[in-house]
């Protein structure tokens, strides 16, 4: 251990303890937020333009009167959807009781519909509200709706930089697009 401190040009100050560390360097792009919008308004903005988008094309899996359901396009798993008001706000309290409403509506659908085609065991749902909690689009209030399984976790993302996905983004939106009921 105290030769892979030495490569690493740490002197290993400190006395040992019973974790072992499992380091990823990579993910210091996403901290740093490389790649995000480089201004909070709604001309930078990925949840603005993806509704002026076909549903094909922006991945829309529905379109509501206040919100809609879309895939998110750096999926953590295979269906991860975000429901999005149209209305660009950061915050939860700045929606207005129909956004709310259809934001709530719009998600149990969706896990509805999820179940019915793909079977998940169950769900993660969250806002991340600002960049402290990690949203990656901090200025327009995003929904997540992660469909889970059984064994979906792994060490590949970790250690291999790379996450399996079942099937491909169209495939997914075309399909949940198709079961999405019909109003």
């Amino acid at each position: 251990m105290a030769d892979h401190d030495e490569r690493l040009g740490q002197d290993g100050v400190g006395e040992p303890d019973a974790f072992e560390r499992l380091w990823t360097p990579h993910r210091i792009v996403y901290i740093k937020g490389e790649g995000k919008p480089a201004t909070g308004d709604e001309a930078d903005c990925p949840f603005c333009r993806i509704p002026q988008m076909d549903d094909v094309e922006g991945l829309i899996v529905h379109r509501g009167e206040h919100a809609y359901a879309v895939l998110n396009l750096y999926p953590y798993n295979a269906g991860h959807l975000l429901v999005c008001p149209y209305r660009h706000v950061a915050d939860y309290t700045d929606l207005t009781d129909e956004e709310t409403l259809e934001v709530a509506e719009l998600t149990k659908t969706a896990m509805r519909t999820m179940r019915e085609v793909t079977s998940p065991q169950g769900f993660n749902l969250g806002m991340n509200q600002g960049n402290i909690a990690g949203a990656g689009i901090a200025a327009h209030l995003h929904q997540h709706i992660v469909p889970r399984w059984g064994g979906d976790a792994n060490f590949l993302p970790v250690i291999g930089q790379t996450k399996t996905m079942p099937q491909l983004l169209g495939d997914t939106r075309d399909m949940l697009a198709a079961a999405w009921p019909k109003e």
